[in-house]
């Protein structure tokens, strides 16, 4: 059904138009606005949005497209303190999520939507979470009375009636609920119902807590689901590696938060590998699925990229800059007199002054930063010039190989490959990471994050762990399993590692790997390079000596990581399946 009018109903579906029914009746707004996806609906609620003082409009000479957000100051991250998974036994959540009774968080929510959107408009965005067409895509309907979520999610997924032809007259789609109330943390949830396939947000206005189709059903209900149906919903990047002979090979990879995923995920190769090429699949999120031929296949079930915009420059991400310069959201980050945006670590001079994130005057004697730690972009994936041709591809990729890293400035190589499957699932069950700005409190701290996932696994994470080991049965041709970390330091604080592009070399042996061309060595981490495998000529001031030291094994230190795994190990004790027990068990004889 098409909209006669813009913002009619523009579906037949009776689940969907009876649930919109019910939760306007709770929320009594003025009016219900049905999201079609156009571009003249795009431009009428920007100009509204604009007018309103929502968005402002960035100088169109130098970022056409372009538009400015400031967030409330008490409303700038995830608040995981806020968020909950509620099932019906505190079990089923798990240690390390906070767990509330859905009916009764049902009854508590629902009493604080009531009324919540008198005076404004209810806007309902039916949304794709994956390409159209496609089997593993998943449907949601999100309700909210945030313009900046509606333009928000039109550039995170496919949204309007692409959305309403797959769901056709199906009942299996997410209900996601959104108000902003008045932004008090106090009044601030972000609560997931996995049996109800349900997601209601209250009290923020910040991207990562009410852009519904991301962390929340694409991670939180994802995970549940896919326990659920036999397949993985993973925080992880998808990038294609093409070599100058054309042959690709797909690799996922785990990393927290503003720990480099989108920079790896449209890595550029240095000089030294011409002819190859990096593509770009997903920077934060896969779904995984085996395949008919018994390969493990991923989509991004994302059409846009949320990132940390700090530290966002041509050397650190050349194609992001690209990406960015035109149809992106920018949240919290400074504001110049003539219209543009500076932040942190931005290509050029540093302004004389500008509006800082929180809109006051700034210059650069000023104590506080000009862009928020976890100021952001939400760019569409379009704009990539790196774009994978595969992206929209129903059927997803093959993945050849599955990468976990961190944040660590110790302890952990550049580079080693698990010994099988099993080991694999441990190095990711027992990864480490100092903490970020992606997250309310701690930023600096060593903090156990398994598969990057802490946050957003929608059950207990035992019993995630026993999801990955099950996967093994249901996939012929397992990807390889690999642990990277490109942020070790020296004795003096200086990174050992290049980082940026000259990862490229990492992801060459990992594909060597991956198609057989070169051996490794085994130590009691894993198998490691031979140096004679991994490439380092044209790498200024690294050779191998450097290499040994990059890669080089503590046993002191390993001790203590061994001693710190182990505590995440206790909370997880009453699901924590025996075979990682099992592997911590070969690593301590192995050491």
């Amino acid at each position: 059904m098409s909209n006669e009018k813009p913002g009619q109903c523009n579906t037949n579906n009776p689940a969907v138009i009876r649930w919109v029914e019910e939760m306007a009746a709770l929320c009594q707004p003025d009016c219900v606005f049905w999201c079609d996806g156009s571009e003249t609906e795009k431009e009428a609620l920007t100009a509204e949005a604009v007018a309103k003082g929502i968005l402002i409009q960035l100088n169109q000479e130098k970022l056409p497209g372009c538009y400015y957000h400031r967030s409330n100051p008490n409303d700038v991250a995830r608040v995981e303190h806020c968020t909950y998974i509620c099932t019906d036994t505190r079990e089923e959540a798990g240690p390390t999520n906070n767990w509330a009774p859905p009916k009764e968080m049902y009854q508590k929510l629902y009493g604080m939507f009531r009324g919540a959107m008198r005076g404004r408009t209810l806007y309902v965005i039916p949304y794709l979470m994956g390409p159209a067409g496609s089997p593993m895509t998943k449907v949601g309907i999100e309700l909210t009375d945030s313009i900046y979520v509606v333009l928000s999610m039109r550039i995170m997924a496919r949204i309007g009636n692409v959305a309403c032809r797959q769901l056709g007259d199906s009942g299996d789609f997410n209900r996601g609920l959104h108000s902003m109330l008045d932004v008090d943390p106090e009044r601030r949830y972000i609560c997931h119902f996995p049996q109800d396939n349900t997601i209601l947000s209250l009290g923020s206005a910040y991207g990562g807590n009410v852009l519904l189709g991301k962390k929340c059903l694409a991670l939180r209900i994802g995970s549940a689901l896919g326990r659920k149906e036999g397949w993985m919903a993973e925080h992880m990047l998808i990038l294609g590696v093409e070599s100058p002979s054309g042959e690709k090979t797909f690799v996922a990879a785990a990393f927290p938060s503003a720990c480099g995923k989108t920079n790896f995920a449209m890595l550029i190769p240095p000089a030294h590998y011409q002819g190859w090429k990096i593509w770009t699949v997903g920077d934060d999120i896969a779904w995984m699925k085996p395949g008919t031929d018994g390969r493990l296949y991923a989509i991004n079930p994302e059409a846009g990229y949320f990132g940390v915009v700090p530290g966002t420059n041509s050397k650190s991400n050349p194609n992001a800059v690209q990406t960015i310069a035109r149809d992106t959201v920018y949240t919290n980050v400074g504001l110049l007199p003539d219209g543009d945006v500076w932040w942190e670590g931005k290509d050029g001079e540093v302004p004389a002054q500008c509006l800082d994130w929180r809109g006051q005057p700034w210059t650069p004697a000023s104590k506080e930063k000009a862009a928020h730690p976890n100021s952001r972009f939400a760019a569409p994936m379009k704009n990539n010039p790196a774009l994978a041709p595969e992206a929209e591809d129903p059927h997803g990729v093959p993945i050849s190989a599955i990468i976990f890293g961190g944040r660590r400035a110790n302890t952990m190589p550049l580079i080693y490959e698990a010994f099988e499957w099993g080991h694999g699932v441990y190095l990711g069950a027992t990864m480490g990471s100092e903490m970020t700005a992606a997250a309310v409190g701690g930023a600096g701290q060593l903090r156990r994050d398994p598969m990057a996932m802490l946050p957003f696994c929608g059950y207990d994470m035992g019993d995630y762990f026993r999801h990955w080991l099950s996967m093994r049965k249901l996939v012929q041709y397992p990807p390889r399993i690999f642990h990277v970390n490109w942020f070790r330091k020296d004795e003096h604080g200086h990174f050992l590692w290049p980082g940026f592009g000259e990862n490229m070399r990492v992801l060459q042996w990992i594909v060597d790997r991956c198609q057989n061309r070169v051996g490794a060595q085994e130590s009691p981490l894993g198998l490691m390079p031979h140096l004679k495998d991994f490439d380092l000529a044209g790498l200024a001031n690294f050779g191998p000596r450097e290499f040994e030291k990059v890669q080089r094994i503590d046993i002191e230190e390993w001790k203590k990581e061994i001693i710190s795994q182990t505590e995440l190990f206790i909370t997880l004790k009453a699901t924590l399946p025996g075979e990682l027990i099992f592997q911590r068990e070969l690593l301590i004889s192995r050491l």
